[in-house]
């Protein structure tokens, strides 16, 4: 109750900003506060963000989830300066940011209580809490899902199959035994859930608007996969075969670069990340700009 009390306060002095980012002691550092909703001339107002980081992102940020104070109205470019303060930024190049499951610009405005995504360059298409439902929408048009199940590929061809389809392309990426001349024994894949569930709908969507097929399924696996298995399922049904190959490829390609879906390699010496392939232009956030520009405090 009282961390919630203290939810919306706001410091006095400016001593909180430098403190670490499982800094705990700000109560103490300072102990006066002042209620955000009736702020006293002078005083800076402070707000709460959720940062989630995946894939390499957790080992650097050192946790899955933190939660990060910062002045009120500040923007992506300023929390990843804050993030950076203490940390090297390299891993940060190329990265995309999410704010409520939603990509994001630097210069885009936080609000308290944000949920803000530090997303590495994705690495679905080559192939969290244990829960064996998948999270799918399921429509006549599409059949989206993200599953920790097993995929049953031809059931899946099967179910989209209708009379008036004169094509059935399928794209069935298999986890392979081997990796950059190592030897592979199996993958584990993890998403930001909710923002891929609705990155693929999009790309569902328009796969059928610009290629006028029938019907999309596409279904990835999520959890740890062995030699063989499925990663991931794109089933695409038109009346003529062109249009199905070309959506199938479109979908699959724009999947590995733009859903949020990430893959860990462990091979008999070891194991690491799988490098993704770089976001679409406009997608990306200049990280290294965003420390170098907030001040000489930011380290790089």
């Amino acid at each position: 109750m009282r961390r919630q009390r203290l939810r919306n306060r706001a410091c006095l002095c400016r001593r909180k900003l430098r403190c670490d980012l499982s800094c705990e002691g700000w109560r103490t550092c300072c102990p006066i506060s002042v209620n955000r909703s009736k702020p006293a001339r002078g005083i800076l107002l402070l707000m709460q963000v959720r940062v989630f980081s995946f894939g390499v992102l957790k080992d650097w940020l050192g946790a899955a989830e933190a939660t990060v104070e910062l002045p009120d109205g500040a923007t992506v470019r300023e929390l990843l300066a804050r993030l950076s303060e203490r940390k090297p930024t390299a891993l940060l190049r190329g990265i995309a940011v999410s704010v409520n499951a939603e990509y994001a610009t630097a210069d885009h405005l936080l609000r308290e209580g944000d949920e803000v995504g530090l997303l590495p360059p994705v690495s679905g298409g080559n192939g969290a809490p244990d829960e064996p439902s998948p999270k799918s929408a399921d429509t006549k048009a599409a059949f989206i899902a993200l599953t920790r199940d097993p995929i049953d590929a031809q059931k899946l061809v099967a179910s989209a199959r209708r009379g008036e389809d004169g094509a059935i392309v399928v794209f069935d990426g298999i986890v392979r035994n081997h990796s950059r001349g190592r030897k592979t024994l199996y993958l584990d894949y993890e998403a930001y859930e909710e923002m891929a569930a609705r990155q693929m709908n999009e790309l569902a969507r328009e796969a059928r608007s610009r290629f006028g097929v029938r019907q999309v399924t596409m279904v990835h696996r999520l959890g740890r996969l062995q030699v063989g298995e499925t990663s991931v399922l794109i089933v695409v049904a038109s009346e003529h075969r062109a249009q199905a190959f070309d959506a199938c490829r479109w979908l699959i390609d724009t999947l590995k670069k733009t859903v949020p879906i990430w893959k860990k390699e462990t091979f008999q010496d070891g194991a690491v990340w799988a490098d993704g392939e770089p976001f679409p232009a406009g997608m990306a956030v200049d990280a290294s700009e965003a420390a170098g520009t907030s001040g000489t405090s930011h380290g790089s």
